[in-house]
């Protein structure tokens, strides 16, 4: 037990050093203070509760009705996160603690949590996209993987893993010859994606069971014919 708690606060101090990072070189912290709050599932109400400080003071900070908090309190924002997550039996820590360790890191291409969510109509256009689907989406990061590895090789929990820290994401198939394949395993898993790309189709040569999905669903599906390298490229250029 002792062993699993040095293991688990290990990986709660790495990912406060992360996050600190991301709010201290970001355009808009306030922003980027937001997206943590929510990956960690927390209320403007309890934070504040935490740090014994009113919730319109966190709504102005996210709302960048404030200037920037400075170190010390985004410390104590950070701490204040950690300490919810750990009453809760480190449900984000864990979470975070899978993504960097032992993960079939060969299926994924490209994972990036973005510092701010954008539409995921400017994220179509950055990678040269062609809509299938057109539900309007916010997403908060992606990840490119190799389809065909991930078929041969992950179960339902590392499916799971796939989605980072947030399922306001964009999932982008590489390899696939007409979607259906991808789509189904979205539709059987318990977590859906905001947005799915299939890579190297046009919209007209998409399945038509897979279309049909992302309209149950409510997805976005997006079609791109971008080289990986290109678009992982344009992804990192314009996109923060």
């Amino acid at each position: 037990m002792i062993s699993i708690k040095l293991a688990m606060d290990s990986a709660a101090k790495a990912l406060a050093d992360k996050i600190s990072g991301e709010v201290v070189f970001a355009e808009n912290p306030g922003k980027t203070l937001k997206k943590w709050r929510q990956i960690f599932e927390v209320s403007q109400k309890e934070l504040a509760a935490k740090l014994n400080v009113s919730p319109s003071v966190i709504s102005d900070y996210e709302g960048d009705r404030r200037k920037s908090p400075g170190i010390a309190f985004v410390r104590k924002i950070i701490e204040a996160l950690l300490n919810i997550d750990r009453e809760r039996g480190y449900k984000t820590v864990s979470k975070y603690r899978d993504l960097i360790d032992g993960f079939q890191i060969d299926v994924i291409l490209d994972m990036k949590e973005y510092e701010e969510p954008i539409a995921s109509s400017k994220f179509r256009d950055v990678i040269e996209g062609e809509d299938v689907t057109s539900y309007e989406k916010t997403i908060s990061g992606h990840t490119i993987i190799d389809s065909i590895r991930a078929i041969l090789t992950l179960n339902s929990y590392d499916f799971y893993r796939l989605y980072g820290f947030t399922t306001e994401r964009a999932l982008i198939f590489t390899k696939v010859s007409t979607g259906r394949s991808p789509m189904v395993a979205v539709r059987v898993a318990n977590l859906k994606p905001a947005v799915v790309v299939l890579h190297n189709l046009k919209s007209g040569q998409v399945d038509a069971i897979a279309a049909k999905i992302a309209d149950i669903e409510k997805i976005h599906l997006i079609t791109t014919e971008m080289p990986v390298e290109e678009m992982i490229k344009a992804l990192r250029r314009h996109v923060k």
